[in-house]
């Protein structure tokens, strides 16, 4: 019991060794369902170890990031994970359809384990005491979606998707561990804690443009795991190929993960009177660069699975505003600092963008297209189902009394204080943007004529799940406290 306590990572590892160890003595014709519920119980210990005081005394990120960021962001990424073994039950006939034939479960019984591995891989990136052990900890989550995003063998799409995801991941790995080497070489350290002291001295012994240089490439391959100009360009053919399961994995709890890494990284570099300047500046233009292009690339999208993926490129130049904003030596206790602003961002994110993958996996299962044209007259065929559609592009959008409004209030109150206003103007267009093609699907739900006079049903694990996540989305709108006592 002390073992979960203290080590919930160690503890995901085991479970998924002794769930794919499990699944082994299925057979073909086997419902593998099991398997999936299995991985449920298991995340769910393992949440309730690592939201309790235990992970408190873990050393690493919580060195740089206060306890309760270190244990948010793990509890995230548990929770993602449990959400996203669920939607893959449901996902089960597709899966079965594309890795060996129809009605067998051969092929599925995997997929609820690779989850637990990459859930693992993201808790170890948010407790990384070093650089180095923050890369390692990366590849475990990037190749474990190496296997995910291609999983659907039988499926051109998702092979090309694979592929694409692996030889851009293999790139960015490379300019994280060059850049890595740089840092090292400037400073002689790549320990978080060490390195604002380390900084301070290379720039006095002339090695501020190599130290600089590092900074830079390490940056890049953080921006290929949050989805941020200028390595971006993979997330619409990843995600459009994916499975569903795993897209929404990937726009959710990797997307998390990465800027939980990016903030334990950023913190000794804007600590840092030489570097905070430089940084800031790249910050913003990275930010400024992520909205425009996610935002107008998304305004022409009829695949909604596209629009997504160009919305979370968005959504990331959001968190990003948040982030080159932040100046930790200066933090406040009167407002959020900027760690918690992305924090706050990412759990209202999580709601509203997973409840919208529940809704395109049930609707694009039952009408065999992705479009946004399979969702047409929703408002007819399933008016429950489409309100609740309604209210997460509602907030997604930012629309007030909604979650996703207040994320994107405390981002516009950080650009201000920090005086950033061309990112505040840039950020008002994004958002007008978004209204526009969030609302292209309502207009589709309400306003076309359906494809199809038939009811679309709803699983009831499904309805329970988008009801709770539409339901959640609303008070939130109104009440944001309890993110905010989670977050401290």
């Amino acid at each position: 019991m002390s073992f979960l306590y203290v080590h919930p990572e160690a503890f995901l590892i085991c479970l998924g060794i002794g769930l794919v160890l499990f699944e082994a003595f299925f057979t073909k014709a086997d419902n593998k369902k099991p398997v999936g519920f299995a991985a449920i119980i298991g995340l769910v210990i393992a949440l309730v170890f690592t939201v309790s005081k235990g992970t408190f005394i873990e050393e690493g990120g919580a060195q740089l990031l206060a306890p309760e960021l270190v244990t948010f962001f793990k509890g995230f990424a548990i929770v993602a994970t449990i959400l996203v073994t669920i939607l893959a039950l449901d996902y089960r006939k597709v899966l079965s359809r594309f890795t060996d034939f129809p009605n067998s479960e051969n092929g599925t019984g995997e997929f609820y384990c690779l989850p637990i591995f990459a859930c693992a891989g993201m808790m170890w990136m948010i407790d990384s005491k070093d650089l180095i052990s923050a890369f390692v900890a990366l590849e475990l989550v990037t190749i474990t979606f190496y296997v995910m995003v291609a999983y659907l063998r039988k499926n051109v799409g998702s092979l090309e998707a694979g592929v694409k995801y692996l030889i851009l991941g293999a790139l960015s790995a490379g300019f994280m561990v060059y850049g890595i080497a740089w840092i090292f070489g400037a400073t002689g350290t790549t320990v978080f804690a060490e390195l604002p002291d380390a900084m301070s001295t290379a720039f006095e012994a002339g090695r501020g443009s190599m130290l600089l240089f590092g900074i830079a490439l390490v940056l890049i391959g953080l921006g290929f795991k949050v989805g941020a100009v200028p390595t971006q360009v993979w997330i619409p053919d990843v995600y459009q190929g994916a499975p569903t399961p795993t897209t929404a994995f990937l726009s959710v709890a990797s997307k998390a993960a990465g800027f939980g890494l990016l903030l334990l990284f950023l913190v000794p570099l804007l600590t840092t009177e030489q570097t905070r300047g430089p940084i800031t500046l790249i910050l913003a233009i990275m930010a400024g660069a992520t909205l425009v292009f996610g935002n107008l690339a998304a305004l022409a999208q009829t695949n909604l699975k596209r629009l997504l993926a160009y919305s979370s490129i968005a959504h990331a130049g959001f968190l990003l505003v948040a982030v080159s904003s932040w100046n930790p030596a200066e933090a406040s206790t009167n407002s959020l600092n900027g760690a918690q602003i992305v924090a706050f961002y990412l759990a209202t994110y999580l709601i509203m963008t997973l409840g919208a993958f529940f809704a395109l996996s049930l609707v694009s299962q039952q009408q065999g297209s992705e479009e946004i044209s399979a969702f047409n007259g929703l408002g007819k065929r399933n008016p429950i189902l489409a309100l609740g559609l309604t209210i997460l592009m509602a907030a997604l959008a930012g629309l007030p009394l909604t979650a996703g409004f207040y994320g994107k209030l405390f981002v516009f109150q950080s650009a201000i204080a920090a005086q950033q206003w061309w990112l505040v103007g840039t950020g008002f267009l994004a958002v007008a943007a978004g209204f526009y093609y969030y609302f292209k699907l309502i207009k589709a739900m309400y306003w076309n004529l359906p494809q199809s006079t038939s009811a679309l049903e709803v699983p009831s694990f499904s309805k329970i799940v988008i009801g709770a996540m539409v339901i959640t989305t609303v008070i939130l709108g109104v009440w944001p406290a309890p993110i905010l006592w989670v977050i401290g």
